[in-house]
């Protein structure tokens, strides 16, 4: 679909993106780039919304500067279509998009796979204080102090609960379940479909299982989904292991349930104030410490540049998009 300008249609750029992804989109669209410009988020937004063309589409990303909401989308009145290069879509009112005919794309199941060996590596990790360990032999105290103390716990055999049972947390049960665990889950609705057990909650889940696995959408039901009450039901033999979003879990309290030895670790790829992990969580030798970069391969990041170009092509030449999101009810 043409445009005012170069005759490309306009992409309005809310993510840095590497130089491959921006040479594919500056070759298709043209790019307004929130990070090329000179001046504040506001401003650019104020100058993207007096640009000449009427059809534009975003391109975002959970974390970044931007929330999509009624204020940004009242700021950009002539956005039509919303492309975030996540996963999770708790940066997007999605009710909002809707009621305003707002198509809203997501990275389906790009990053599934990846996101499933992380979450699998760091309860290795945890269970077998594989870190731990190597920071052991670094600081000379294996010739020093002797061999490592014996503080890890097998992987075959654990019961694992699995909050969320999507793409991810489905690639999640099935490597799990051919180590040996025993898998069960908690998630909106019950899967007839699995041969897992299913809790219509997580406090229940938590108290059935040694290790507790977070692999489920951030909304208002999931948000802390792991409390207080939850970790003190997985009890002081258990272990947390969050892949999804900082914010399903209770940061304050389980800092405090590591401090006070009421679960034995965890292993954490997300965090509630990202980019800053809480200072005690940084001492504790029980606990895995990973910088949101369970998505993260060669391999997907490559996935991922494709898919976007996909949805934006589609969007602009009028087409389904390939991977849409739509609200929940």
């Amino acid at each position: 679909m043409a445009s005012a300008g170069n005759g490309k249609p306009a992409l309005l750029l809310f993510r840095r993106v590497d130089p491959t992804f921006s040479a594919a989109l500056h070759s298709r669209f043209r790019v307004l780039d929130l990070y090329a410009s000179c001046g504040s988020l506001d401003a650019f937004i104020a100058s993207a919304a007096a640009d000449a063309d009427p059809l534009r589409a975003a391109l975002v990303a959970a974390g970044g500067p931007v929330r999509v909401d009624a204020a940004f989308l009242d700021a950009v009145p002539s956005l039509r279509c919303v492309v975030t290069t996540s996963a999770g879509v708790d940066h997007i009112d999605l009710a909002e998009c809707e009621r305003r005919g707002v198509a809203v794309a997501g990275a389906g199941k790009t990053f599934s796979v990846d996101v499933a060996d992380h979450a699998v590596g760091l309860l290795i990790d945890v269970l077998r204080r594989v870190s731990a360990a190597d920071r052991y032999v670094r600081r000379g105290l294996w010739t020093a102090q002797g061999g490592y103390p014996i503080a890890s716990s097998k992987v075959g055999g654990k019961r694992v609960g699995i909050i969320g049972l999507g793409s991810i947390g489905s690639l999640i049960a099935r490597r799990l379940e051919a180590m040996g665990c025993v898998i069960s889950y908690h998630s909106r609705t019950p899967k007839p479909s699995v041969p897992y057990r299913y809790f219509p909650d997580a406090r229940a889940l938590a108290a059935c299982s040694d290790a507790l696995v977070v692999a489920c959408a951030l909304n208002d039901a999931t948000r802390h989904v792991v409390s207080r009450a939850v970790l003190d039901a997985l009890g002081p033999r258990g272990v947390v292991v969050n892949v999804a979003r900082g914010g399903n879990v209770d940061e304050q309290e389980l800092v405090a349930a590591l401090r006070e030895g009421r679960i034995a670790g965890a292993g954490l790829d997300v965090f509630q104030n990202e980019p800053h992990v809480p200072q005690e969580l940084m001492a504790m030798d029980n606990v895995v410490l990973t910088a949101h970069l369970a998505v993260f391969t060669e391999e997907s990041i490559a996935d991922l540049r494709d898919l976007m170009i996909d949805n934006l092509e589609a969007f602009f030449h009028g087409n389904p998009l390939v991977t849409p999101v739509r609200l929940q009810v």
